[in-house]
């Protein structure tokens, strides 16, 4: 195990990777097969989690020539807060799975980058112990629990631990059918517990002969019957900006906007309803419908600094990464991810130069051709 209180030293190994898919192999290798399975699985045939990533590949750039790029700027800003590049990190279940520092190894990689950590209501570490080494550079996801009082007890630790952002997912009232989770019975190591969504004894009484523990713990926690009407009591729960992830249409944008939020265009991964739209592919229409009214976000198949150019053209103000963080901690711990957000990083600005912009500001809709 890691010492806690140090980074983790760079490998050789580490060191050699070049690009995402490198990490993505290295930590891929270190991964038993639960955790692999876990991490890696869409949902059904997992065509949505294909095309996530595919339908970058179909968009082309335009680049512009004879710019003076010497120095680019790819600095943004979400909800005040700066960033190093148009970055984060998206929420995601079980860190622990990858790395023994969990989910502090990963606040203090995107600390140290200057970027920001999404910080799963599903983590193995208690939100306190996230935000002391996020460095104020964290949000917090929210799954809305049938036990309301708990739920608000939930969000008023994460404002109180200084949490800058409220992330309310909204494509799961149930879980997706990962058939390789389903198949081999995911179930969380006994070491690991889940302190913001309750007792690990409670997590063990999900154990079944078929499926996924996951599962079977998820139906009977979330809150089915949450709609737009139900809002406003999460309104009144903080004084926190709040982002709804999980948005593919125009129309739900346009009451995400109503209601006062922030967009996060997502399909969870490919892990919920299998063939939705890619995320790429619904932003250009949300982003048109808000008009700048709000902020949106997206993730989902983002491997390339290229992929966060497109999403920024297409009128995105950040993307966020989930798998991609995920190998890197595995990978490496903390420097793990580090170097994923560093490798991007490098990356997004010389695909910047190469397309003439100086800035992100500079990215337009006329720099990619659907």
């Amino acid at each position: 195990m890691t010492t806690p209180n140090l980074p983790d030293a760079e490998t050789p190994e580490l060191g050699g990777t070049v690009n995402l898919a490198d990490l993505e192999a290295l930590g891929r290798s270190r991964l038993d097969r639960n955790a692999l399975e876990y991490y890696a699985s869409g949902a059904n045939d997992e065509l949505t989690l294909r095309e996530n990533r595919t339908a970058f590949a179909r968009l082309k750039l335009r680049p512009r020539m004879l710019v003076d790029v010497s120095n680019v700027d790819t600095r943004t800003e979400v909800l005040g807060l700066p960033l190093r590049s148009p970055v984060g990190i998206a929420p995601s279940a079980f860190h622990g799975l990858a790395h023994p520092d969990a989910e502090v190894a990963t606040a203090r990689a995107a600390a140290s980058a200057g970027s920001v950590m999404t910080l799963s209501t599903l983590s193995n570490t208690p939100i306190e112990e996230v935000a002391a080494a996020a460095g104020g550079r964290f949000w917090f996801q929210l799954y809305l629990y049938t036990d309301r009082a708990l739920s608000a007890e939930i969000v008023r630790r994460a404002e109180a631990a200084g949490a800058r952002a409220l992330v309310l997912t909204v494509d799961a009232p149930f879980l997706g059918r990962r058939e390789a989770n389903e198949r081999h019975r995911f179930a969380l190591p006994p070491h690991l517990r889940v302190p913001n969504a309750g007792s690990r004894e409670r997590l063990a009484q999900m154990e079944s002969e078929s499926g996924s523990q996951l599962v079977n713990y998820f139906q009977g926690l979330i809150d089915k019957t949450f709609t737009w009407a139900d809002l406003a009591w999460l309104r009144g729960q903080t004084s926190l900006p709040i982002v709804l992830k999980g948005i593919l249409t125009a129309e739900d944008a346009r009451l995400t906007a109503e209601h006062g939020c922030h967009v996060w265009v997502s399909n969870h991964g490919g892990r919920q309803l299998d063939t939705a739209v890619s995320s790429i592919e619904a932003l250009p229409e949300i982003a048109d419908e808000v008009g700048g009214a709000v902020e949106v976000y997206l993730d989902g198949g983002v491997t390339r600094g290229t992929d966060v150019v497109k999403a920024l053209a297409l009128g995105a103000r950040a993307v966020f990464l989930g798998r991609p963080a995920l190998w890197g901690l595995a990978a490496g711990g903390e420097a793990g991810v580090r170097r994923t957000l560093d490798l991007l990083h490098d990356e997004v600005r010389l695909a910047m130069a190469l397309c003439g912009k100086q800035n992100v500001g500079q990215v337009g809709r006329d720099l990619v051709r659907v």
